[in-house]
């Protein structure tokens, strides 16, 4: 390929709309195009690098018997109305009729398009266990488009379901796919990828793993404990706490004024946050009901333990002066009002918490919880935090990371197959449901990852498992007739060997064109020009920069071709 056919411009100014460097380095060296918000169009280094990463998957599917399919990305709505999907998913799920007036989506994910493939076949035991996997194009309607193809709406991914007949043979299938999953991730050229304990989402299933690139422009926080090895997203991390124990106290009310928020209440009596309890309130989003949770001042509520807890959307609450609640001055003690109400377990046997009166201008001082909310049940609703308790451990030594998930598991169990009908005839003639597993990797995600994690101040440096071309050739002084002749009876030999070769012979500074060759991130350079061929010498030079040397051209494609 002749670097002056190729598609797509290159340039030298970072685009002030991007906030990640993948994102700014993906436009400047040609690699895609904004087309709408979350949807980009890919020139030819990018779909080069995309099926590269592709086929590394289809290997390591392969290895483990997946069996290539293709899921269609527009589905009736028939299906997902059977999973009870249809009306569960919000607006990420786009809707939309036909010309016939059918109602349609778009495929966000393909569980239920799984489920109908195979319900027919997999009709009895002796059928199991199979696995099915797919690498296609979905939509999902995302309110927060950010980072390029970090988090974008159109994307390609692939995407697996295992069907089984046990949860044991689930087990050893999703160590299995755990461990085939790490193997892409070296492949492509980034081996840090952490697995971590997840929370299952809109995806339902008891065990989910997500797979992490520890990175500060991550938008997911990570807890690991550095003693034991515990790994988890923060929304499916265990939060455990010390009793907050003050000593023994009277409940009894306090003016506070105007101090209403717990930075502002807890100032004004001179405590830590840590000795109060505050209230959080939430709307279902399905009735606008009211949930309050109360919690030690100084932790966070964590919403998706909160949604699972109540198997509902919810939203913060918009109070007003008829919703029964004193706003600012919200207590356990005596509320009454029409709610569900919650207690978080960082208040189990807490002494001497201030907290609010359910009167304006009031607080409550000396709030012992085993006192004064006898039958109080307590739920882990608050998000871990650095320094935290290790669940596994018990060591106060937990770290928050920020991570980029790039590919994650679940099992589904039989959610999607009882929900769909699809049953086989065990060995002793009942009808039993299969058990599923889920295994998803985004394409185009893990591929501005990697850019990511591998870049310079001057471009990409793409692992040469998935770098667009193998060979960068550089002909300077392409104007000088020995220097061209020698470039170009490389350049034919290399591609009669077949190396994948982007050959620039542009008349050009060598500015521009090593610029470009930065951009585009090619693992070796080869370069031609007059002043190295006084010499009868190329030069070759690794883009990481870890190689840089004079090699005879005699000797060049030999050299080349043990490099790569």
């Amino acid at each position: 390929m002749k670097l002056e056919k190729l598609v797509g411009d290159r340039f030298k100014e970072r685009p002030s709309e991007c906030l990640i460097d993948s994102h700014a380095l993906m436009l400047r060296g040609g690699y895609m195009k904004y087309m709408a918000s979350g949807i980009f169009s890919q020139y030819m280094p990018l779909r080069r690098i995309c099926r590269k990463i592709e086929q590394i998957i289809r290997e390591e599917m392969d290895k483990i018997d997946g069996q290539e399919v293709l899921f269609p990305v527009a589905m009736p709505a028939s299906i997902w109305e059977e999973s009870g999907r249809y009306s569960s998913i919000g607006e990420e799920l786009l809707r939309f009729r036909d010309r016939n007036d059918s109602p349609m989506v778009l495929g966000m994910t393909h569980e239920e398009a799984a489920v109908h493939l195979v319900r027919e076949y997999g009709n009895t035991y002796n059928k199991y266990p199979f696995m099915i996997y797919q690498i296609q194009t979905k939509f999902r309607d995302e309110a927060r488009p950010r980072g390029g193809l970090i988090r974008v709406r159109e994307f390609t991914m692939k995407d697996a379901y295992s069907f089984h007949t046990s949860e044991e043979d689930l087990k050893q299938y999703y160590e299995k796919c755990h461990k085939a999953y790490e193997r892409i991730f070296e492949r492509v050229g980034i081996p840090e990828v952490v697995s971590v304990k997840s929370d299952s989402g809109m995806m339902g299933g008891s065990v989910s793993h997500e797979f992490m690139l520890l990175t500060p422009i991550g938008e997911d926080s990570i807890a690991i404990c550095p003693e034991c090895g515990y790994r988890s997203n923060m929304e499916a991390a265990d939060s455990i706490t010390e009793p907050a124990d003050f000593g023994d106290a009277e409940l009894q009310p306090v003016p506070t004024g105007d101090a209403h928020t717990i930075e502002e209440v807890c100032e004004l009596l001179h405590k830590d946050p840590k000795q109060s309890c505050k209230a959080v309130v939430y709307q279902k989003n399905h009735d606008d009901s009211l949930v309050i949770v109360f919690m030690r001042g100084d932790l966070e509520l964590n919403e998706t333990k909160l949604t699972n807890l109540l198997g509902c959307d919810i939203h913060p609450a918009a109070l007003d002066e008829n919703c029964g609640l004193t706003v600012g001055s919200i207590g356990p003690v005596g509320l009454d009002v029409k709610a569900d109400i919650f207690y978080d377990r960082s208040l189990f046997k807490a002494k001497n918490l201030i907290c609010g009166a359910n009167k304006d201008g009031y607080h409550y001082t000396g709030l012992d919880t085993a006192r004064d909310l006898p039958g109080a049940e307590y739920k882990d609703l608050t998000k871990i935090v650095e320094g935290g308790i290790c669940p596994v451990c018990g060591k106060k030594i937990i770290n928050i990371y920020r991570g980029v998930e790039v590919g994650n598991i679940f099992m589904l169990g039989t959610k999607y197959t009882k929900a769909m009908g699809m049953q086989y005839t065990d060995a002793d003639g009942s009808l039993k449901y299969p058990i599923m597993g889920c295994y998803g990797i985004g394409v185009g995600r893990l591929a501005a990852s990697v850019c990511e994690a591998r870049h310079d101040e001057y471009g990409p440096i793409w692992p040469k498992s998935i770098a667009p071309w193998q060979v960068h050739l550089c002909c300077l002084r392409s104007d000088d007739p020995d220097a061209k002749a020698c470039a170009d009876k490389l350049y034919a030999e290399l591609e009669e060997k077949g190396v994948e070769v982007i050959y620039d012979d542009r008349n050009v500074s060598a500015g521009v064109m090593f610029s470009d060759a930065d951009l585009l991130g090619i693992p070796l350079r080869v370069i031609v020009s007059p002043r190295n061929l006084k010499e009868g010498a190329v030069e070759l030079a690794s883009r990481d920069k870890t190689l840089r040397e004079k090699i005879p051209v005699g000797e060049a494609i030999d050299a080349i071709l043990k490099l790569i």
